[in-house]
């Protein structure tokens, strides 16, 4: 009986000499790949290097000039102020819509300067959070005090619903405040007729969703996906009437991630549109008093 026969030193020599090459090879590709990879590394870091220092420059220079701004604008609303006030004199009716126009553009610059501030703030990382407990009721009585002079348009109501089973909130009203103006104010300029109605409602037992719903135009289907982006605007004949910077939906999507919460938007074309904010109702991390 016979069996295989075993292998030649040489051909044993020969397959560990291949073996030997091979992972040679293999060492070398290894370390070529490794040195790509810290490379590409380097590059990357690099670029996030640059990234930083220009968002870095880009809020220092908004802040800079928001704060360069408002000298000018304060005292072109107190002059306009002074005028329409006619302590100086009457003024004719024509004189009357001029510095009302003057008024009314200054209003909308010194709106989008404080945007301006206060996004540049958030870039930077220089928004401090003050939570304090607060009633819902007392929330919607300011928001209502603050809207009652602007409400202009007899075809547009602004109704605020009364609170039900909500509790306490610990966060930063004045920050959830600015998110619901932001959004009311946007959808006063968007309604020419019916209502806005703001709203809040428990979600589960530990966040709240507070809605601003209205009447208006709605928006399209294909601007939901960037319309919280900075400086996005949505192009409508009456978007073209009503300028703006774009950066109030953005500033409340940023405004809300600083509470721990997030935004919505649902609308339809012809429908009208609702913009949500859901935050908790105690802040993260954040030990109440």
């Amino acid at each position: 009986m016979t069996g295989d026969s075993a292998p030649a030193p040489d051909e044993l020599a020969a397959a560990l000499a291949q073996a030997r090459g091979e992972a040679q090879m293999l060492r070398a590709e290894l370390e070529e790949t490794n040195r790509g990879v810290v490379a590409l590394y380097a590059e990357l870091d690099a670029q996030a290097d640059q990234l930083r220092e220009a968002t870095e420059l880009k809020s220092r220079f908004l802040a800079y000039m928001s704060h360069e701004f408002r000298t000018p604008i304060n005292s072109m609303r107190s002059i306009t102020r002074l005028l329409l006030d006619r302590v100086d004199g009457p003024l004719t009716e024509e004189q009357v819509k001029q510095v009302t126009f003057i008024q009314q553009n200054a209003a909308e610059f010194a709106e989008m300067v404080d945007d301006l501030l206060d996004l540049a703030k958030v870039e930077a990382g220089r928004v401090e959070i003050s939570p304090a407990w607060f009633e819902m009721v007392d929330l919607f009585s300011a928001l209502r005090g603050m809207f009652k002079p602007v409400l202009t348009n007899p075809a547009v109501s602004l109704v605020f619903e009364e609170p039900q089973d909500i509790p306490k909130l610990y966060t930063d009203d004045g920050k959830l405040s600015h998110i619901l103006r932001n959004f009311i104010s946007n959808a006063l300029k968007f309604t020419p007729k019916g209502e806005v109605r703001v709203s809040a409602r428990l979600e589960g037992p530990d966040r709240v969703t507070f809605s601003v719903a209205d009447s208006g135009i709605g928006i399209p289907p294909e601007f939901h996906h960037h319309i919280f982006q900075d400086f996005s605007q949505v192009h409508s004949q009456l978007q073209k009437r009503l300028r703006g910077t774009g950066l109030g939906l953005s500033l409340s999507k940023h405004l809300a991630e600083l509470l721990g919460g997030s935004v919505r938007l649902e609308s339809e074309p012809g429908k009208g549109s609702t913009f949500s904010v859901t935050i908790p109702t105690q802040l993260e991390g954040a030990k109440p008093e």
